[in-house]
């Protein structure tokens, strides 16, 4: 099956977006710690994306709280439970990843909630930037926690004019632990 991808600017930098016929299967934060390379058989299409552009357009103005994509995030079957809750999780709340793991049914497993949401391979649209330690605090996030700040002010309502269109391309990036 023919995979295809390309780059989209947007205020958290450029994200590398891959799928194929049955859906989007990776967002990249392309100035992130793990920038994503195209394999030399994908093909580079900007037109395949063309709604998902729109809608991360869209969700960066404010005007989309949820996504409506077709998605096929790579990962096993536990990280894909994971995911399915992650997704479930409501525009500008949060949930601990203890909360995750009590849904689950298995709430001995955080830490490998945990090890799952890092491994989200669709960022933004399956919001693992509003999962936070249940203390109340932000952890780890593979764009950055100022990544994962911003995406919350947006969600939140929280940013100042100025800095809405404002990018953190350059931002430094740890790696979600």
């Amino acid at each position: 099956m023919q995979i295809h991808y390309c780059y989209t600017s947007t205020p958290v930098g450029d994200l590398m977006l891959v799928g194929d016929a049955t859906g989007l299967k990776y967002i990249n934060f392309q100035q992130g710690p793990e920038p994503m390379l195209p394999e030399s058989e994908w093909r580079k299409d900007a037109a395949y994306f063309v709604n998902a552009i729109v809608q991360l357009k869209e969700y960066f103005a404010g005007t989309r709280t949820r996504f409506a994509l077709r998605l096929n995030p790579v990962g096993t079957d536990f990280q894909r439970q994971v995911l399915q809750i992650v997704a479930r999780i409501p525009y500008g709340q949060t949930a601990s990843y203890a909360d995750i793991a009590r849904v689950l049914k298995k709430p001995r497993a955080v830490r490998a909630v945990g090890g799952a949401n890092r491994k989200n391979p669709l960022p933004i649209v399956v919001p693992c930037h509003r999962v936070i330690g249940s203390d109340g605090k932000l952890t780890g996030f593979n764009g950055g926690l100022e990544r994962k700040e911003w995406l919350l002010a947006l969600e939140n309502g929280e940013l100042p004019e100025d800095t809405a269109d404002s990018t953190l391309a350059d931002a430094a990036q740890p790696v979600l632990v």
